[in-house]
């Protein structure tokens, strides 16, 4: 089960009565009733989710693309395309069946080479998936409605690599668009699962629409949990309203203009508790983890030297203060490489972040490292409040270091794509930039894309780091919780030596939505079973 393999075991009140209004219109289809509108982190720059580890991608996609397997708020697999499967052969064949009544937005059906397709251009991208092909002898489909696995051994994490919610995630196409390389956006917005995109609404920079898809056959049985589950739509369309501002949309949502924002910053959150029409709840139990990831194939971050030095310039109390406030029930400092109370989370090498800080020596180490210099290009989503505030604390450490620093402020969608750049600093490329993951994305090497140091397959970034791939392929042969827990330490003693990236510390997002909604799911931000009471 998941828990068993992937955990191991188991703005001031004086603005605020002056905020602008934000004038939405109803669209041209659906009643007001019949309509959600959801404020997201950022505008959608990306809509392919294989492509891209962006957040508001995966949260689109799973709107429009369904799973073969889901996951429970208990991080279990659950069939979801499947109606079910086989395992024979001690481990070694598997026979999935698609469950009947799939259809594709095109009215096609899904047939199982469509899974087939879109099984292995997501496997090109994923850790996890990596790693998963690399024990296939055969994925194949025998007929309309069967995917067969033959595999060297067994692998224990296969329902878990197919339906988990990390990023990217396994979401089945057509096999015309899976064919797509794995490193081009398709071109194409057609999925099987609820609600269909709808392009000719589609504003960049302001909104996104989805209309529900009326041929969707939702399962019969299990509980609506997570990913998991019936998905039942009780909406004729979702539309998403990217906001000028966070002022504009909490006052869009105290006003009713919207129904859900899903990153309300924490500055404004006390104003919105004290509306009786908004609730606020953390509904990720596992937090998100901020980190400050390096370009590792260009000076100044191409020196491990270079990068080991900015741990000790680390605070990341600072961080996490200027993303939600200083109420330290919202935040944690301390955190290493995994999620704290996981259990692979350690204090092995902690030191490094958990010491007084010294930017004297952490100017001295940088000059014994070799640094001469050379700019650092940072990029910073000006849009994105939460990565905005890590940013503009990252640029204040990176210069009270001595770095030369040019602090290129943009849109989140610019920085999505620049990010994907291999090209020198100079040349359009970048040194650093930095992002949250979800815990569950970092809940072990099996998952996590940001401790990868395959080079240039890796994560943006591309560290090559062969002991920590070492460690990472060591880790899945563990034979039990003990000896995942004893790698887990060396895993984080050799990041702290390679530094794919700083960690910046944890903190809980609390989602607001209005009073009238209720099936609201846990995890991630879903939009069947959700439904407007009078």
């Amino acid at each position: 089960m998941y828990r068993r393999h992937l955990l191991g075991a188991t703005a001031g009140l004086a603005a605020a009565t002056a905020l602008p209004r934000f004038a939405i219109g109803q669209g041209t289809g659906g009643s007001a009733a019949r309509v959600l509108k959801f404020v997201p982190q950022a505008d959608l720059a990306v809509a392919d989710p294989i492509i891209t580890t962006a957040y508001v991608t995966r949260n689109h996609s799973y709107l429009i693309w369904d799973t073969l397997y889901g996951f429970d708020e208990d991080y279990k697999p659950q069939p979801q395309m499947v109606q079910g499967h086989v395992v024979e052969e001690n481990g070694r064949r598997v026979t999935m069946t698609l469950r009947d009544g799939l259809k594709f937005h095109d009215g096609e059906p899904v047939r199982a080479r469509d899974c087939v397709a879109s099984i292995q251009r997501w496997a090109k991208r994923d850790a996890l998936g990596q790693v998963m092909m690399t024990v296939v002898d055969e994925l194949s489909a025998p007929d309309d409605k069967t995917i067969l696995f033959r595999l060297k051994q067994p692998f224990p994490l296969l329902f878990e690599a197919l339906g988990k919610p990390s990023t990217p995630v396994c979401f089945m196409m057509p096999e015309r668009l899976a064919k797509t390389d794995a490193t081009t956006a398709v071109k194409e917005m057609i999925g099987s699962g609820p609600f269909r995109f709808k392009p000719d609404e589609r504003v960049p920079g302001a909104r996104v629409v989805y209309e529900r898809f009326a041929d969707y056959v939702p399962r019969a049985d299990g509980p609506v949990s997570w990913t998991a589950g019936p998905k039942k739509v009780n909406f004729d369309r979702i539309e998403w309203h990217v906001m000028p501002d966070a002022a504009t949309a909490a006052n869009a949502l105290q006003n009713g203009e919207v129904d859900w924002w899903e990153q309300p910053p924490g500055d404004l959150q006390a104003l919105l508790r004290r509306n009786r029409n908004v609730n606020l709840e953390i509904q990720d139990p596992t937090g998100l983890m901020g980190m400050a990831r390096f370009n590792h194939l260009h000076p100044p971050f191409n020196n491990p030297a270079i990068r080991r030095a900015l741990l000790g310039a680390v605070s990341q109390a600072d961080f996490m203060t200027a993303v939600i406030g200083t109420d330290k029930s919202l935040w944690r400092e301390g955190v290493g490489v995994f999620p704290p109370d996981t259990p692979l989370a350690t204090d092995a090498g902690m030191e490094v972040l958990t010491s007084r800080r010294d930017y004297d020596k952490v100017k001295a180490d940088l000059a014994a490292a070799g640094y001469k210099g050379e700019k650092v290009v940072l990029i910073a989503a000006s849009d994105f409040p939460s990565l905005n505030a890590l940013a503009q604390v990252g640029h204040d450490m990176l210069k009270k270091c001595g770095l030369n620093v040019e602090f290129v402020s943009t849109d989140w969608g610019s920085v999505v794509q620049r990010r994907a750049s291999k090209e020198p600093p100079e040349k359009g490329g970048w040194s650093m930039f930095f992002t949250f993951w979800s815990g569950v994305d970092m809940f072990n090497p099996g998952v996590q894309q940001a401790l990868r140091g395959n080079g240039q397959s890796a994560w943006f970034g591309w560290p090559t780091a062969p002991r920590l791939e070492e460690l990472r392929n060591a880790w899945f042969e563990a034979p039990d919780l003990e000896a995942q827990k004893a790698i887990a330490r060396d895993i984080q003693l050799q990041a702290f030596q390679d530094v794919p990236y700083l960690p910046c510390g944890q903190y809980f997002q609390a989602w607001a939505y209005r009073r009238n909604l209720t099936g609201v799911l846990k995890g991630l931000p879903m939009f069947w079973n959700v439904q407007r009471n009078a």
